[in-house]
């Protein structure tokens, strides 16, 4: 016996899928050559899965601060900052993020997943009541468990049966606090967040909305869903990430909410983990300011998603409600979604697979993340792609008009001509 046996079930589905010769939680890239472009086993490849919404991965002047703060700052903090201090980097990142919000306070953390784990488990306690969505994200279930709040699920995206959950909890002591998500990770859906509100009033909860996947991409600043559905002053909490529309990594949130600051002594993740290196500040500093400065990307990025997320409709694919940067196409069995993916990989696109039960309904998803730095042809390409080899494996209809096949060399051509750390010749060869 080993203490390890009672993973043997994943253990098996793991190896299952692994005989067929795909392997989507081990790839490797043998280089990254800009926003939407990198190598897999010596093929040039684009980028479906990388959550880079506005394509600042390569920012030139983001990059530039990162380097001069390493020189100046050294490459890390080595401690938290209960025990080792604040750097100025520190207290400037969470004044901007405030000033972006037009909070009073801001918390950063060291990853978005440790924001929702310190925010949550801290602000519920064991006489109070949390109350999630059903397809909420993985950190804010294990914020659950972390914490001593009793918590209460609802059916995803449905005000109703939050009120009627809400309501039978009228009667009990204590704070209630509701979190959703601006958009979700899996099928790019939104919350119904005015629908929401509404009810948060009504029984006079809390609520909590984490816009990791809608900041820098929703609302006419860029805000998030709560900006944009005009619920700002009622939204409590918002909480966020800086690995997606910001390109860095970390967390934070941010809240007028009066007391906020005893937070930094009582949340143990934000206490107890090392925080930002002077580096990520840096990048994500300058990554704000481009994302306030330069609203045209979020404009391109709309445009990009639509256009990807109509023409996988359009081509028979079932695909999520919205047409928003997550793109996620349906396929019901498992072991047509692990070989749709790795074929996809072979001629040169990058996507995520999701699998269950991470995913809802448990079936498998075939998850794309739309960029601003994508061009037309990028999205042709993967639709001619992903509609080419969807009739093979009989998932669409046969008298859908087939999309215009566009060609590799017509994409390599104008790949050659965008910004790039070393030619193309010196990485492998063209996609096909």
């Amino acid at each position: 016996m080993s203490i390890l046996d009672k993973f043997s079930p994943l253990a098996a589905r793991y190896d299952h899928m692994r005989a067929s010769g795909a392997d989507p939680f081990s790839v490797k890239f043998d280089d990254i050559i800009s926003s939407v472009e990198g190598v897999v086993k010596g093929k040039r490849t684009l980028l479906f899965g990388t959550n880079n919404y506005l394509g600042l991965t390569f920012d030139p002047v983001a990059m530039e601060r990162s380097i001069e703060a390493i020189r100046t700052h050294g490459t890390g903090t080595t401690g938290s900052r209960i025990a080792n201090g604040s750097y100025k980097g520190h207290e400037e990142l969470e004044r901007e993020l405030a000033a972006f919000y037009g909070r009073k306070h801001c918390m950063v953390f060291s990853t978005g997943y440790q924001a929702n784990l310190a925010m949550i488990s801290t602000l519920v306690g064991k006489d109070d009541h949390l109350v999630i969505d059903a397809d909420s994200h993985a950190s804010i279930y294990d914020a659950s468990r972390l914490g001593y709040a009793p918590v209460v699920r609802f059916r995803h995206n449905n005000p109703e049966d939050l009120a009627k959950r809400l309501a039978r909890l009228k009667d009990q002591p204590g704070d209630k606090l509701i979190v959703v998500e601006g958009i979700y990770s899996m099928l790019g859906d939104t919350a119904p967040l005015k629908e929401i509100v509404d009810v948060k009033k009504e029984f006079g909860a809390y609520l909590m909305v984490d816009e990791a996947h809608s900041m820098g991409v929703l609302g006419e600043r860029g805000r998030g869903l709560a900006e944009r559905e005009g619920v700002e002053d009622d939204v409590d909490f918002v909480v966020g990430t800086f690995s997606k529309s910001l390109a860095s990594v970390g967390g934070y949130c941010v809240s007028n909410v009066d007391g906020f600051d005893i937070l930094r002594i009582a949340a143990r993740p934000y206490m107890f983990t090392a925080s930002l290196p002077p580096s990520i500040m840096a990048s994500t500093l300058s990554a704000l300011e481009t994302l306030q400065n330069e609203p045209q990307r979020r404009a391109k990025l709309t445009a990009n998603s639509r256009r990807f997320y109509n023409g996988l409709k359009n081509a028979g694919f079932a695909v999520g409600p919205e047409a928003n940067p997550i793109v996620a196409v349906i396929v019901n069995e498992v072991d047509v979604a692990v070989a749709f993916w790795k074929r996809l990989v072979d001629e040169g696109m990058y996507l995520n697979l999701a699998l269950p039960p991470a995913t809802p309904s448990h079936c498998a998803f075939l998850r794309s993340s739309v960029s601003a730095a994508h061009e037309p042809e990028h999205i042709d390409f993967a639709i001619e792609l992903m509609t080419r080899v969807g009739r093979e494996f009989g998932l669409l209809p046969d008298n859908v008009r087939p999309f215009p096949r566009v060609s590799a060399e017509r994409l390599s051509a104008r790949a050659a001509t965008a910004p790039a750390r070393r030619p193309a010749a010196d990485v492998g060869a063209g996609m096909a």
